[in-house]
C-alpha cells in the first residue's frame, strides 16, 4: 500500500512544528507523532523507515524535528531545551489532532522518546500510548545516572523496543527500571543492535519496521 509524503510547518505555534507528514492511501482514524534522539533529526533512515511502515498501515504519521534541533542543525540538546521541546511535541500531538478522528501515539528515538515519556507523566491524557526506541536509561559508562524520575508517574501505555548492545541500558538493567512504571508496559528486545537498532548511516535492519509495526498492534489491539 502506497502513502503519500508532503512536508508539514505551523510556524505560528511557538515553539513552531516542522517535519513531514505520511498520508495513507487508506486511512484508519489513527495517527503517530514519531521524533528524533539527539544526535539526530527527523530524516534519519529510522525514522522514514517506521513511518513509512505505519503510514503503509493506514496511519497518519506525522515525522517531527524538536526544537532545539530546527533552532540548531547540528549538536545535542542542551540541558534548557528539554522544556521547550517537550511543548514542541504537545504541540505536534494537537496539529495531528486536527488532521485525524482517532487515537494519537506518541514515539520517539532515545531522546525524543524520553521527552515523550516526561510529557505524558505530567499530562497523562494527552496521547493514547507511547512507542518508545532506545530508552536513554543512563549515560554509556554511568549507571548510576538513571533517567527514571518520571516512570512511577507515567501510567500512559508503554511499549519499549531496546538493542541488546545499548550502552545506554542493558536489557536487564531495562527490565529493573521498568517495573518502576505505573501503567501497562512491555519490552521487545531487538538482538545484535545498539542504540540506532541497526539503522547507523545507510545501514538497515530491513525486518525491524515490520516487526515494530507487529508488535505495536499486539500491544494496541484497538489501534486499527
Amino acid at each position: 500500500m502506497s502513502n503519500s509524503v508532503t512536508s508539514f510547518s505551523n510556524l505560528s505555534m511557538d515553539p513552531a512544528v516542522r517535519g513531514f507528514l505520511h498520508s495513507p492511501e487508506e486511512p484508519k482514524g489513527n495517527g503517530l507523532v514519531l521524533t528524533h534522539g539527539a544526535g539526530s533529526n527527523c530524516q534519519s533512515s529510522l525514522l522514514v523507515a517506521l513511518a513509512d511502515a505505519f503510514a503503509g498501515a493506514g496511519f497518519t504519521v506525522l515525522r517531527c524535528d524538536l526544537p532545539f534541533r530546527q533552532n540548531r542543525p547540528y549538536g545535542p540538546p542542551r540541558p534548557n531545551d528539554a522544556a521547550r521541546d517537550r511543548e514542541g511535541l504537545k504541540n505536534a500531538v494537537s496539529e495531528l489532532r486536527k488532521l485525524i478522528s482517532g487515537r494519537v501515539f506518541l514515539a520517539g528515538h532515545s531522546y525524543g522518546g524520553r521527552q515523550a515519556t516526561m510529557l505524558c507523566a505530567q499530562e497523562p491524557n494527552l496521547g493514547d500510548g507511547l512507542l518508545l526506541f532506545s530508552y536513554p536509561l543512563h549515560p554509556p559508562g554511568k549507571p548510576e545516572q538513571l533517567r527514571t524520575q518520571h516512570f512511577p508517574q507515567l501510567d500512559t501505555p508503554t511499549l519499549f523496543m531496546h538493542g541488546t548492545r545499548d550502552p545506554f541500558g542493558s536489557i536487564e538493567e531495562m527490565e529493573t527500571a521498568l517495573n518502576l512504571i505505573a501503567g501497562r508496559h512491555s519490552l521487545l528486545t531487538v538482538e545484535g543492535t545498539g542504540h540506532d537498532l541497526g539503522f547507523k548511516g545507510k545501514a538497515k535492519r530491513e525486518e525491524l519496521p515490520g516487526t515494530v509495526l507487529k508488535t505495536f498492534l499486539e500491544f494496541f489491539p484497538s489501534a486499527l
